[in-house]
């Protein structure tokens, strides 16, 4: 099995992961994503500095891996390509912001190791809201909801078309790479001097099954609009999960949990 092969594979899991059965599952999709947003929201909106108070945003995304049964490693996992691209966002902190901020005995921290710890957390916590709305909600259920809350069609359809042709995209890269290593055994890679016409052959190879998919499309009564799934009503559950999710990410926010605990457990 080649790396395009693995890509496929993990994306069906992903398409798996949505279509499982759970309370977080059950519930209308303009209700997570709306929370998703909330939370990222609530969580960037944290100062440089405040990393005692931006910790208790953990609890958050963490309750709601228990209640999906989606395991907290299988988010890692799935992430391991873009953590640590964000955990290099604030890498260089540290040599512009030397000024000490505070004492941990007799070792001064700086202000840029706190903020670079600060903005790794806010992109760690923001990938594990992202990952449980993709993780919980099927595509398709997700552009109804954005559709429901008047979201352009065409940015919809886009994000329809973008998702699925990722997939046969990798499909034809896994065919093209197998043929490629069958006439260059032995080969780790494929050699810089065919990188040109492996990318002319990839882009005609594209263009032809996209024309095949849209000739398909056509047949099966497509006209510049998808019929999105059709998802459940919009009810009290969902509601009542919406308002406790912006309750619960407004305390967090506004209350110094951290400190409260703190004081509590020196008492």
């Amino acid at each position: 099995m080649n790396k395009m092969e693995k890509a496929l594979h993990e994306l069906a899991e992903m398409d798996e992961l949505a279509a499982r059965s759970s309370p977080l599952h059950a519930l209308h999709p303009a209700a997570k994503l709306l929370s998703t947003i909330c939370y990222i929201v609530l969580t960037v909106s944290f100062d440089k500095y405040d990393l005692t108070g931006l910790f208790p945003m953990l609890l958050w995304p963490m309750l709601l891996f228990a209640v999906s049964g989606i395991q907290v490693r299988t988010c890692f996992y799935k992430l391991r390509i873009v953590l640590p691209l964000v955990m290099a966002v604030g890498l260089f902190n540290p040599i512009f912001d030397r000024a000490p901020l505070l004492m941990l005995g007799a070792t001064a921290v700086s202000g840029g190791v706190v903020s670079m710890l600060t903005l790794m957390l806010k992109g760690v916590f923001c990938l594990m809201a992202s990952f449980l709305l993709m993780a919980t909600t099927p595509i398709d259920s997700l552009c109804a909801a954005l559709r429901d809350l008047h979201v352009p069609g065409m940015l919809v359809s886009l994000l329809l078309l973008t998702y699925r042709y990722v997939g046969v995209m990798t499909e034809e890269l896994a065919i093209m790479t197998d043929a490629y290593h069958l006439r260059a055994p032995g080969q780790k890679g494929i050699h810089v001097s065919a990188w040109g016409s492996f990318l002319g052959q990839l882009l005609l190879r594209s263009m032809d099954r996209a024309q095949e998919l849209y000739a398909s499309m056509l047949l099966r009564g497509y006209h510049e609009h998808f019929h999105y799934a059709r998802v459940a009503p919009f009810n009290v559950r969902d509601g009542l999960f919406l308002a406790l999710s912006l309750a619960f990410g407004a305390l967090l926010r506004f209350v110094p949990v951290s400190t409260l605990l703190g004081n509590l457990f020196v008492r």
